[in-house]
């Protein structure tokens, strides 16, 4: 068994103990309901929005880029195997649950990135070293170039990842549930005293115990004990209900969203959520938490995806606008503004919502003062 001096061999394979006793890895951690959500919320949401390249114009418009070779990469195909949507889904989750981050190889030919192959922490981990702040990569004994290694950083403070961070929470939710689940299994009542008068021998005692089980263990609470002697029953008098059990549930959700930063009804903890706040909660989620994911991975293909030269002309965007929008009648009646104030024009607002373009609506003027007659 190790001792206190080998913890940091402990935290390396992601099996320091909680407080509760629980080893909390990133395997455990997901088999905890709130994790499990909290987790997908966000990774699922970052492989979900739609991801560009752009060319930009001396005057700062944006043509879609799809010559580069990002472009693809980004928007179909991660490698032949993995779609772009799935790549950024598996990235993230990694940058969630494991330490250091999330990891892909950027497979280039002629100094291209070609595709993009992720590496499986629980398989291939990576290690990082840091020397002068500038970071080096080791995949085994081989090691990886700092330009080709896609790197989406877990954001816990010491490196070792959230799941380590957190295990005292996480590590009490699954308590809680395994609690349940002992309850539950054994008809959710709890345990008491059995008390043999006389002198009882450890046979007896033995004999008393497993015919009490085999009628009011698990699924058969309820049935009739009958045990050799003569005894006295003394259920303990405490229950879910006086331990605040429900109460204690909630508080562990509420923890395990404050440790992903994600609000509480992404969780469906629903206690302060109304049909009239809906809008503002999906606002309240791109904001405080996918926000700083999209930043995170917009930087690192700034960095590893485009040349130093490139930089300054090009630009891969997250496209967030589906957070911003609260019904198909309130965005009618936006584009309608926009267009009357020339923000789009009449093609544009109908691409946003998959209409085809007509002759004539690439004109920029408001429909509430001209007079020109529409032809189908």
């Amino acid at each position: 068994m190790l001792g206190t001096s080998d913890d940091w061999m402990l935290e390396l394979f992601g099996a320091m103990p909680a407080i509760s006793g629980i080893s909390v890895s990133p395997r455990v951690a997901m088999t905890c309901a709130p994790v499990h959500c909290a987790v997908q919320a966000i990774s699922e949401a970052i492989g979900l929005l739609p991801v560009h390249t752009f060319k930009l114009g001396e005057d700062g418009t944006k043509t879609p880029a799809t010559d580069h070779p990002a472009y693809t990469l980004l928007h179909s195909a991660a490698n032949e195997w993995t779609s772009a949507s799935q790549f950024r889904e598996e990235i993230t989750r990694d940058a969630l649950l494991f330490p250091h981050g999330g990891f892909a190889f950027i497979n280039r030919v002629d100094g291209k990135p070609f595709e993009l192959i992720r590496y499986n922490p629980e398989i291939n981990p990576v290690a990082v070293q840091y020397i002068d702040s500038e970071p080096f990569y080791r995949v085994g004994d081989v090691e990886i170039p700092r330009q080709n290694m896609l790197h989406i950083p877990s954001p816990s403070f010491n490196g070792w990842g959230l799941v380590n961070e957190g295990r005292q929470v996480i590590g009490l939710a699954i308590a809680l549930e395994r609690y349940a689940d002992r309850l539950m299994g054994n008809g959710a009542r709890p345990s008491g005293v059995l008390s043999l008068k006389g002198k009882p021998g450890p046979a007896d005692i033995t004999k008393a115990a497993t015919a009490w089980n085999a009628a009011h263990g698990g699924s058969k609470s309820g049935g009739t004990a009958v045990i050799p002697g003569e005894v006295d029953w003394k259920p303990l008098q405490f229950t879910s209900v006086d331990a605040q059990f429900i109460e204690m549930r909630k508080f562990a959700i509420n923890e395990i969203a404050r440790l992903f930063r994600v609000p509480p009804h992404m969780l469906f903890e629903m206690d302060r959520a109304t049909w009239s706040n809906v809008e503002q909660m999906g606002a309240e989620f791109l904001t405080y938490t996918l926000m700083v994911w999209i930043r995170r991975w917009e930087n690192e293909i700034m960095l590893k995806l485009f040349t130093p030269e490139e930089r300054a002309s090009y630009v891969a965007e997250f496209q967030t606008d589906q957070f911003a929008r609260p019904d198909y009648l309130a965005l009618i009646e936006a584009l309608g503004k926009a267009v009357a104030s020339r923000i789009f024009n009449p093609n544009e607002a109908r691409a946003m919502i998959g209409k085809p373009p007509y002759a004539g609506g690439n004109a920029f003027e408001n429909p509430n003062t001209t007079t020109a007659v529409l032809k189908n």
